[in-house]
């Protein structure tokens, strides 16, 4: 066996990706890559592959597809979907290598295949890939990346086209072909494992589970959307209890069909420290405090909001930014760097400025408090209160300059 293969995950976004090496020819793939490539390469290296392709197994709408960047800098060819029909094609490919995939077509890297199935559902051009390992001469498949088809203990929603895009009756649609791409999972060999693109956490389903990969058997015994036999009980079962989908996926959609602009290509932020620019920024931008919300709650500058750095940053940034106007980001010494590339991951890459969140403290004239309250103390005092509050926020739809307060509690 010559296969070799690293799994990648972001704890911001819950999102992973692949790579799979010949280690016989030196080739290497990326499945479903992240934008900021630096881990894949330095594998890459580490292992003396050449990183020769990168695919997608569909259309992301939660993260910025990282394919355009190895085509870029390393050459890749990218393999697409050319399933789904014309409103789902990927566009502006004209200056990139680039090869469209369908049904049946088969990914050649050295001695490995990588097979494509059409498996609609969560969007109508989703594939899945079934890998095998050709070089002892044997035709067993080893595992199936299934993308958003097939999650660990869950399915991709099938809602996204309609609540996110506004695509009538899509979540009908896709709730159907995803019964039909199911019974096609069924009948895999219980042996293949299962590799999908997120784990817990993601808002690509409703159930997710946190273990990193699976196999056929398992979930077809465990998996809840796979003991249908009755397609219009499964349609409604699957679209009932799905999470809203943040603001922030139309936009990632949009951006991986027509390709997302090169990170070299992106201004640096300007790092400030007077008093004047921060006066400035308030009036024009919003200004994103990510300190932790104890910290915030005992002293920020009024106007601010507060988004804490931790796993939910990218989530709740995509909820609570308006990709339209200029963001400015106080962050402790050393952390802008990730918090900007984190931001970048989903689509955030103006950013106007940035300023220690400390010397901001020390220049605003007078800062506002306010007391943090444990989440057990309410829910014991007003048990529906958490919810009915973050109902509120959403049908507002989170009011940067209100809902200072919401945010920390939900943080």
């Amino acid at each position: 066996m010559v296969l070799f293969m690293r799994y990648f995950y972001d704890e911001y976004l819950a999102h992973a990706s692949y790579l799979v090496g010949c280690q016989k020819t030196g080739e290497a793939i990326v499945i479903d890559p992240a934008r900021h490539i630096d881990p894949y390469v330095t594998v890459a290296e580490q292992q003396r592959l050449t990183l020769t392709a990168a695919v997608e197994t569909h259309i992301h709408a939660d993260f910025v597809s990282g394919s355009r960047e190895l085509a870029d800098q390393y050459g890749a060819t990218l393999y697409l979907s050319d399933e789904g029909g014309e409103h789902w094609q990927y566009k502006n490919l004209e200056h990139v290598s680039h090869q469209l995939v369908r049904e049946g077509d088969t990914l050649q890297i050295g001695s490995l295949e990588l097979m494509v199935i059409h498996t609609p559902g969560h969007t109508p051009e989703s594939i899945s890939l079934i890998l095998t390992d050709t070089s002892d001469g044997k035709e067993a498949p080893v595992g199936i990346f299934t993308g958003d088809f097939v999650f660990v203990g869950d399915v991709g929603r099938p809602d996204l086209l309609e609540t996110a895009i506004g695509v009538e009756g899509a979540a009908l649609d896709g709730a159907k072909a995803m019964f039909r791409s199911l019974e096609r999972f069924k009948a895999l060999p219980d042996y293949l494992q299962v590799w999908p693109a997120h784990g817990a956490g993601s808002a690509c389903g409703k159930a997710l589970g946190a273990i990193p990969s699976s196999t056929v058997g398992y979930e077809k015994m465990y998996n809840w959307a796979l003991q249908y036999d009755d397609i219009r009980i499964f349609a409604k079962d699957l679209m009932a209890g799905q999470p809203e989908p943040p603001p922030y996926f139309s936009i990632m959609k949009k951006v991986n069909q027509s390709g997302p602009p090169l990170l070299k290509h992106l201004c640096s932020p300007v790092k400030v420290n007077d008093a004047g620019s921060l006066y400035s920024w308030l009036k024009k931008g919003t200004v994103v405090d990510t300190r932790p919300a104890e910290d915030f709650g005992n002293g920020h500058v009024p106007g601010s909001i507060n988004l804490p750095f931790n796993q939910s940053f990218a989530n709740w940034a995509g909820w609570l930014i308006d990709y339209d106007k200029p963001l400015y980001i106080l962050a402790a010494d050393g952390k802008f760097a990730e918090i900007a590339q984190v931001l970048s991951s989903i689509g955030i890459d103006s950013i106007a400025g940035y300023m220690n969140v400390h010397t901001a403290l020390r220049k605003y004239l007078e800062l506002e408090t306010f007391d943090n309250v444990e989440l057990d103390h309410i829910q014991k005092s007003s048990p529906h209160l958490c919810v009915k509050v973050f109902d509120l926020c959403i049908m507002l739809n989170l009011c940067i300059h209100q809902s200072t307060a919401t945010a920390k509690l939900l943080a």
